[in-house]
């Protein structure tokens, strides 16, 4: 996987000070043992999501929103972010002119939080929540795409992503790549670092591994056909 593995990102992680407000923010998402509650009892649904498809939330810095937002320079239209988690990836594409921005967020603890950061900065009603699971949202008019989710998670999302993106869709991760994409640039450094990704180069780029795999496996089976014939 380019870049760093899920081992330095921890490790560099420990080393940060997220200081009183960036506590507060993990533990309003995270909900503490209200939400441990919720997911196990009240909500049976949040137990079908498996363990390694479940990310926990820590707030981008502002050097990674920035990145993001270099990557996405030029852009133009609605942008939807993937666990959304506290919102201000979205809260920052729509100062930056994207519209409509929509952030899906499952865990609702981090819809209301982000909510309360929207109404902070005035921007309530000009951006979108949304408690929904992202496995199940259309992307086919999605044209700009913004992750922050973990490498088990992206491994999985990319397949959802190349079956419905439009060609000119533009895919931003932050914190981890996508592991069998190609960046088409990448911005910043350790865990602020963001990978953008075209979605009409992946497809040509996954269309000729396909064509690659292919001819391979075709000459190995007329090896074996040889084979057999000799004998």
């Amino acid at each position: 996987m380019d870049g760093d593995t899920p081992e330095e990102f921890l490790a560099e992680l420990k080393t940060r000070h997220l200081g009183a407000w960036g506590v507060a923010q993990i533990a309003a998402g995270t909900g503490l043992a209200v939400y441990a509650m919720w997911a196990g009892i009240l909500q049976p649904g949040f137990r079908k999501v498996p363990l390694r498809l479940q990310v926990p939330y820590i707030p981008a810095s502002k050097a990674a929103v920035q990145h993001v937002m270099t990557l996405l320079r030029g852009r133009k239209g609605g942008l939807v972010d993937l666990g959304s988690g506290d919102g201000r990836i979205v809260l920052e594409a729509n100062q930056q002119g994207f519209t409509p921005t929509v952030g899906y967020e499952l865990n609702p603890w981090l819809v209301r939080l982000a909510s309360f950061h929207a109404w902070r900065a005035g921007q309530q009603g000009k951006v979108s929540y949304r408690r929904e699971d992202l496995w199940k949202v259309d992307l086919r008019e999605c044209k700009n795409v913004t992750v922050f989710l973990a490498p088990s998670v992206l491994s999985l999302l990319q397949e959802k992503l190349e079956a419905e993106l439009p060609d000119d869709a533009l895919v931003v991760a932050g914190r981890f790549p996508f592991p069998d994409w190609k960046p088409c640039r990448i911005e910043g450094q350790g865990v602020d670092r963001a990978w953008a990704y075209s979605m009409q180069a992946q497809r040509q780029h996954t269309l000729r591994e396909k064509d690659t795999l292919t001819i391979v496996d075709s000459d190995l089976d007329n090896e074996v056909t040889k084979e057999k014939l000799s004998t």
